[in-house]
């Protein structure tokens, strides 16, 4: 499935330490893994870690779901083994943590390059430092380049914000990371909820990131998937209104118009390729959970 095609409403953490938590992941209505080698593995456990994480991956079962192992940092003692160990499997993705600059994604796509296993392999970037939310463009049109992940809680710290439910003060790093994505035609997921318990909370802040232009969102609980995976994906409504969106706009141009109206509004070309768009996601969702 292409890249951006691809359902990424719900992207959950998982430990790579934890054999339980592997395990039950392929079981999870989830549509993306992040399998976590940094800050969810303790220290003297990282070295385990990596091992336990690339037999589960090489053994598979976690059918459509899309997997993204998050490595410690290039520049940590742990990073290149992670990445030596992870790329000889060809995983489907690597996310490196607090990148700052095109540089970085340049490093690690030219060693994917010398492994066969990783021809298809993409790279990920957590956006979660002030340098790479200003980089945010040229980390964007690194090579192999396949999403953005906001690390809202790093930068929260790094930028020193207090919390709001709003999120104001992150606005403008999130606005920034959506606009390099999409020129650069990337994925990108916003950060999580740290109130796992809170779903009314969870749902306002996920019904911020769809308006806002996000793919999904990533979690820390599987009992959040469920609000994710609603609030990412088109509604019966907007299926309805983009099939009636579509069928008029086509009557028209038989008729040599070059617009519709359906429900009092005007319907152009560009409104098409959102319904189009809208139609081929409501599709690939159920591709998926099928």
């Amino acid at each position: 499935m292409d890249n951006l095609a691809r359902p990424y409403r719900s992207v959950l953490y998982i430990p790579g330490s934890n054999e339980r938590a592997l395990e039950k992941a392929k079981t999870l209505p989830v549509d993306a893994i992040i399998f976590d080698l940094e800050d969810a593995v303790a220290v003297d456990a990282k070295a385990g870690a990596r091992g336990t994480l690339a037999a589960a991956l090489a053994a598979g079962g976690y059918g459509q779901r899309f997997q993204i192992v998050r490595l410690n940092g290039m520049d940590t003692e742990w990073g290149a083994a992670d990445l030596d160990t992870i790329a000889a499997i060809g995983p489907q993705a690597v996310l490196l943590p607090k990148v700052g600059s095109a540089a970085e994604i340049e490093a690690v796509a030219a060693k994917l390059d010398t492994v066969p296993a990783c021809a298809e392999t993409r790279i990920w970037a957590m956006m979660e430092t002030p340098q790479g939310i200003l980089n945010a463009a040229a980390i964007a049109a690194a090579p192999r380049m396949g999403g953005f992940v906001m690390g809202t809680n790093d930068l929260a710290k790094e930028l020193m914000t207090r919390f709001r439910a709003d999120r104001e003060p992150l606005l403008t790093s999130l606005q920034l990371c959506l606009l390099a994505a999409r020129a650069a035609g990337i994925a990108i997921v916003d950060g999580v909820y740290n109130a796992f318990k809170d779903e009314d909370g969870l749902k306002v802040e996920c019904d911020q990131g769809r308006d806002m232009g996000f793919d999904g969102k990533t979690l820390i609980h599987p009992a959040q998937v469920a609000i994710a995976n609603a609030a990412f994906a088109p509604t019966p409504a907007d299926v309805d209104l983009a099939e009636r969106q579509i069928a008029a706009f086509e009557a028209a141009e038989a008729e040599g118009k070059g617009v519709a109206v359906v429900d009092g509004k005007i319907v152009e070309n560009l409104h098409i390729v959102t319904a189009r768009q809208v139609l081929a996601k409501a599709a690939a969702i159920a591709a998926l959970e099928s």
